[in-house]
């Protein structure tokens, strides 16, 4: 099911915001702040704020159907979470470029699906989730 994949995959892009934002909350425990430390981190909640409306379009078209793509999507959201926590405590230049490819993966993956299956995707009815998000914003 091409919705379950989205699933996993919206699931899974969601989680270097998160973890970036976590990371940068401890370093600002620490004492890390300034205008550019708090601009960044506002731009990484609304990545996650988007990515999240990204994963409630695919749940509103059923793609969390299955209790097993949804244990899928969370088991690869938790190992990835602490793996991109690290990769940001040693690099964040090394952290953005592994969300890029996961980033340009999606992309990849949404274009083909498009060119593949765009005039079916026509005839069906916007999301509610999706129309209250890219409509009132």
């Amino acid at each position: 099911n091409d919705y379950a994949r989205f699933f996993v995959l919206e699931t899974v892009a969601r989680v270097p915001y998160f973890a970036y934002l976590s990371v940068m909350h401890l370093q600002e425990t620490f004492g890390a702040r300034g205008p550019e430390f708090t601009e960044r981190m506002r731009v990484h909640y609304a990545e996650a704020d988007n990515e999240l409306h990204h994963l409630l379009i695919m749940e509103s078209l059923g793609g969390n159907a299955s209790a097993v793509d949804r244990m899928v999507a969370r088991s690869m959201a938790f190992g990835y979470y602490w793996y991109v926590v690290g990769v940001y405590l040693v690099s964040q230049q090394a952290a953005y470029h592994l969300s890029e490819l996961i980033e340009d993966h999606a992309y990849h993956t949404y274009d083909a699906f498009l060119k593949s299956h765009g005039d079916e995707l026509k005839q069906l009815p916007v999301p509610e989730v999706a129309r209250t998000y890219y409509e009132d914003d």
